[in-house]
């Protein structure tokens, strides 16, 4: 059986599968979707049922996703890991902005703390480097925020193999977020690394934005039904069995999604279907 659990930064332990709060807020990641009430039920299903790694940003609503996770799960249980992200200003429905200049991203840091009423943030990824300044830079003010004890870990979003190992001379980095899942394996090179450096990988989109759960591939239908799943919940095994950094954490708005998703975590595929699985990628 794979192991569902990861040493986030060497000193977190938690499930590899864990839950991701953007199909908590509206379309384009801009205001509610629904009842606010039911927003915060299904946040305390997903630690109800196992979810020890939840994934958010600042600009999710924008601020709707931290203030739902604090309203419902505050005090947060022993083991919860909140991870959220900042440098990144959304000004519309899929409208933003990279903000990355030192002010701003401790401004963003500092607010995220008020809203998730911690006085530490277990993860703190920065969503995007800024091009218009040297990272560097902007690694520099999270290093300045953890000796602050502000934050706990590092994190990056959307790097390149090369940026991740220039970072990794700069700073220590706990995680990485890219782009990964079964038919999207475009940042194996960073996989790479994270395996490497023992650095949590957790890919976003892990079902290719609904994709593989729609229309997937005839061998993914054919694994799906031999296990009596559907094919997200092979998706999900597969990212599991495929390297021991990854750690997906899948959103929805919907309890039976949910529970379908944290049920793929007792999934186990055999060589045989993983082998099949692998030749999927274009």
């Amino acid at each position: 059986m794979v192991d569902t659990v990861f040493g986030l930064g060497g000193d977190l332990s938690v499930r590899r599968l864990g839950f991701g709060t953007g199909g908590l807020v509206g379309p384009g990641y801009w205001g509610p979707r629904g009842d606010r009430e039911r927003a915060r039920e299904l946040l305390r299903a997903a630690v109800e049922g196992g979810v020890g790694l939840i994934d958010t940003a600042d600009n999710y609503g924008p601020d709707l996703a931290e203030e739902l996770i604090a309203e419902a799960l505050y005090p947060y249980a022993d083991g919860l890991v909140i991870a959220t992200k900042g440098g990144v200003v959304r000004t519309g429905p899929d409208e933003w902005h990279v903000a990355g200049r030192p002010e701003q991203l401790r401004a963003a840091c500092e607010a995220s703390l008020r809203r998730l009423r911690v006085d530490r943030i277990d993860l703190y990824q920065l969503h995007r480097f800024d091009p218009a300044l040297p990272e560097a830079e902007q690694l520099g003010v999270l290093g300045q925020l953890r000796a602050e004890g502000k934050i706990r870990h590092i994190g990056l979003d959307s790097v390149g193999a090369d940026q991740l190992a220039q970072a990794l001379e700069t700073e220590a980095v706990a995680s990485v977020q890219n782009a990964f899942h079964l038919m999207d394996r475009s940042a194996a090179p960073v996989l790479a690394l994270c395996e490497a450096e023992g650095i949590a990988f957790l890919p976003y989109y892990p079902l290719g934005s609904g994709a593989l759960t729609r229309d997937g591939s005839a061998a993914l239908a054919a694994v799906a039904a031999a296990h009596g799943a559907g094919p997200g919940q092979i998706a999900l095994a597969w990212l599991l069995h495929h390297s021991p950094v990854l750690c997906p954490t899948p959103g929805t708005g919907s309890p039976v999604h949910l529970a379908e998703n944290l049920a793929a975590a007792a999934i186990t595929l055999s060589p045989a279907e993983l082998a099949l699985l692998d030749a999927l990628a274009p």
